[in-house]
């Protein structure tokens, strides 16, 4: 049998175009055929690169994750240079994540399914790109729960309302609901300033957390200890 060679660029060039007909007309405009002419391939090289309509699905929203990833991760680097202040940093993560997940409902079902996440490096670099930004947040005395709780109420809160507004009928949403669900979390995991306050020692404790990692003076041994010493405190407090 004659080896039939696929372009280097095909894969890509595939996915860009499936990615494509998602975004501008659905996920019905997502055949084989559809895809194929709108690549400029033959239908075979889908095939045999991804397997099956599933497996070019798969690459799509792993394709589109890490591009929205890498924007993100600029975003909070540029936040990060320009001192903005990093709860307005928070928030305006919270809003684009879920104009991304209303926008995009096929590729957020996709993204969002548990077995999957497990797997996905764009899925493991987004909550990357999450964790830096509640880290700014505790560095500067404005978390009274741990960073790694206040990480996965953001996700829980995310990805709930995500899930409650695209299975309500446009006409239907709420437009105050996403607002409503992010002053619930922010009241869960900030504290309104960054000092000790009537014995609440929790925010300062978890920013020394933050920034304990990176402190001068001390050996390996000594940083490790002393952050193993304040994820008890905090663990303690949040208890």
């Amino acid at each position: 049998m004659t080896d039939i060679r696929i372009p280097a660029d095909t894969r890509e060039r595939i996915i860009d175009a499936a990615a494509r007909l998602l975004r501008e007309r659905g996920p019905g405009a997502l055949t084989t055929r559809g895809v194929a002419q709108e690549a400029g391939v033959q239908a075979p090289a889908i095939y045999r690169l991804f397997g099956d309509k599933d497996g070019l699905l798969e690459a799509v929203a792993e394709h589109v994750m890490a591009a929205y990833v890498t924007t993100k991760a600029a975003i909070v680097e540029e936040a990060e240079a320009a001192r903005v202040d990093p709860v307005v940093d928070l928030r305006a993560g919270w809003q684009a994540q879920v104009e991304f997940g209303l926008s995009n409902p096929t590729l957020f079902r996709l993204l969002s399914d548990p077995d999957r996440v497990v797997t996905s490096p764009a899925a493991r670099s987004g909550k990357a790109v999450l964790e830096a930004r509640m880290h700014r947040v505790a560095v500067v005395g404005r978390l009274k729960v741990s960073e790694r709780r206040a990480v996965e109420l953001f996700q829980v809160a995310g990805v709930g309302l995500i899930t409650t507004v695209l299975a309500t009928p446009p006409e239907e949403r709420d437009p105050r609901l996403a607002d409503a669900v992010l002053d619930g979390v922010l009241a869960q995991i900030l504290t309104d300033a960054p000092v000790v306050a009537d014995g609440e020692a929790l925010p300062t404790a978890v920013a020394f957390r933050a920034m304990a990692p990176t402190l001068a003076g001390l050996s390996s041994s000594e940083r490790l200890l002393m952050v193993e010493w304040l994820d008890r405190a905090i663990a303690a407090s949040e208890g």
